[in-house]
C-alpha cells in the first residue's frame, strides 16, 4: 500500500479534496451570487442556550436539502453567518443531507458579510467548506484581481499542511464559473496561481475544483447546463482527465477527481451509486496507463465510499461506527485487481486521517479491522506514511505508535518517533 511513498504523498491533496465530489449528488443548489460585503459585522461568543434553541427550530424545518439550506441562510443573515456556523455544526440532520454544501451555503453568507476577512474565521468543520465559499466569492465579486492576491489570502486557511493547498480546490469551482464553463480557459487561470515552492500544487488542485465543478454547475446551473454536451460525455468518463489542455502534472488529481463521472457511467441512478455498480466502476481505471494515475483512479473510489457509508454526514468522521468501516473495506473488496484493492483501502486511510484533522483513533480502527494480514499490514503502513508528513506534534506522533497493535510499534516508532 506504499509501494511509491512519493507517490502516495502526491496524491493525498487530491484525496483531500475528492472527497467532496460525491457530497453535492443529491443535493439542489441555485446559482449563486455574490455582492460585495457589507461593513464587517461584529463576531460575539454565541450562547449555548441560544445555539440549542436554534436547533430546537430547526426540528421544525422539512427534512429535505432545499428547506434545511434556507434555514441556514436565514440564520445567517439575522444572527451572523459565524454563529449559523456554529449551529450547523452541532445540529442533528436528516440521512444523506448533504453537510459540506450546507457548509458553503453558510460560507456564501459570511463573505458577503465579512469579506475576505471571514476567512479568520473559518474552521477545518465540514473539509473546508468556509473557506472555499471565501475564495469563490471573492473571485466572482471581484474578478481577476483576485488572481493577485489568493495565494496570501489561502495561507489563512485554517487547518493543517493540506489546508493551504485544498483552499485553491474551492477557488477551482470559482474559477471555471467565471469562465463561464470554458474548461480549457479555466485551466489555464488556474496555471496563474501555481508555485514553485509547492510543486505546482496550487494549480493542480484548482484544476481538481475544475473538474468537480464541471460536473454539477452548481455556481451557474443555466451556464452548466449549456456547455455540459461539448465537455462532458456519458460514455467517456475519463474525457477530462484525457484532454489535450489537461497538464501532465494535474492528471494524478484530476482521476481522483473523476469518480462521480465513472459511478454514472456505471450505471448510478440519479447520481446515487450502489455497490452493485462498484465493480464495474473499478474497470473504467484498468485503461489509465500511468501507473500513478491509474492509482489515483482506483483510489478516488475509497474516498467515496466512506462518505456514502456515513450517508454523507462528514461531521463526525471520527465516530465512524465499527460496522460502517467494514462496509467500506468490503466496498474495496469488490474490486477486480489486487491493485485497484490496495489503492482503495489506501484511500479510505487519506480520508479517515484527513491530514491529521482527525483522531487517529478512527484510522487505526480501520486498520485493524481488517481480516486480511497483508492488507492490514499495508494499512498500518501507508497510515505511518501520511502521519509522517502531516502531523508534526512529537507527542501526537509518540501517541499514535503507542495506540497501534503491538506488532506495529517498532515499525511505527521507527517511521515517527526515531
Amino acid at each position: 500500500m506504499s509501494k511509491n511513498i512519493t507517490s502516495y504523498l502526491y496524491a493525498l491533496g487530491a484525496l483531500l479534496a475528492a472527497v467532496l465530489f460525491m457530497l453535492g449528488l443529491l443535493s439542489v443548489t441555485g446559482f449563486l451570487t455574490f455582492t460585495p460585503a457589507k461593513d464587517a459585522q461584529t463576531v460575539t461568543t454565541p450562547s449555548q442556550a441560544s445555539i440549542s434553541s436554534d436547533i430546537q427550530k430547526l426540528s421544525t424545518v422539512k427534512p429535505d436539502f432545499p428547506s434545511i439550506r434556507a434555514f441556514f441562510v436565514d440564520l445567517a443573515d439575522k444572527k451572523g453567518a459565524v454563529y449559523a456556523f456554529d449551529v450547523l455544526v452541532q445540529a442533528p440532520l436528516p440521512s444523506n443531507v448533504d453537510t459540506h454544501l450546507l457548509g458553503h451555503a453558510v460560507g456564501d453568507e459570511l463573505y458577503k458579510q465579512q469579506g475576505l476577512d471571514g476567512m479568520q474565521y473559518c474552521t477545518h468543520d465540514l473539509r473546508n467548506a468556509c473557506s472555499h465559499s471565501v475564495v469563490i466569492g471573492a473571485l466572482l465579486t471581484e474578478g481577476p484581481v483576485v488572481f493577485d492576491k489568493v495565494n496570501a489570502v489561502c495561507k489563512n486557511a485554517p487547518g493543517g499542511p493540506g489546508a493551504y493547498t485544498m483552499c485553491f480546490h474551492g477557488f477551482g469551482h470559482g474559477v471555471l464559473a467565471y469562465t463561464d464553463y470554458e474548461v480549457p480557459d479555466a485551466v489555464k487561470l488556474c496555471a496563474k496561481v501555481g508555485t514553485k515552492e509547492y510543486g505546482y500544487e496550487e494549480e493542480y488542485q484548482c484544476i481538481g475544483g475544475i473538474i468537480m465543478e464541471m460536473y454539477q454547475g452548481q455556481h451557474d446551473p443555466a451556464t452548466w447546463a449549456q456547455k455540459k454536451e461539448k465537455y462532458l460525455s456519458p460514455d467517456e468518463p475519463l474525457k477530462l482527465c484525457q484532454a489535450d489542455y489537461m497538464p501532465e502534472g494535474a492528471k494524478v488529481l484530476c482521476y481522483s477527481y473523476i469518480t462521480p463521472y465513472i459511478f454514472d457511467a456505471a450505471g448510478a441512478k440519479g447520481g446515487n451509486p450502489t455497490p452493485d455498480i462498484y465493480t464495474k466502476s473499478f474497470s473504467y481505471c484498468d485503461v489509465v496507463k500511468d501507473s500513478r494515475q491509474r492509482d489515483s483512479c482506483y483510489g478516488g473510489l475509497g474516498k467515496e465510499f466512506i462518505v456514502l457509508a456515513q450517508d454523507r454526514d462528514i461531521r463526525n468522521m471520527e465516530d465512524t461506527p465499527n460496522d460502517k468501516l467494514q462496509l467500506t473495506a468490503s466496498w474495496c473488496n469488490l474490486a477486480g485487481k489486487d491493485e485497484a484493492k490496495t489503492s482503495c483501502l489506501s484511500a479510505v486511510v487519506d480520508s479517515l486521517f484527513w491530514g491529521g484533522e482527525n483522531d487517529p483513533d478512527v484510522t487505526i480502527r480501520f486498520c485493524s479491522l481488517l481480516t486480511d494480514a497483508a492488507e492490514q499490514a499495508s494499512c498500518f503502513t501507508h497510515m505511518f506514511v501520511i502521519a509522517d508528513y502531516y502531523q508534526t506534534d512529537a507527542v501526537k506522533r509518540t501517541n499514535i505508535c503507542s495506540a497501534v497493535p503491538e506488532q506495529y510499534q517498532t515499525q511505527c516508532t521507527d517511521k515517527l518517533v526515531h
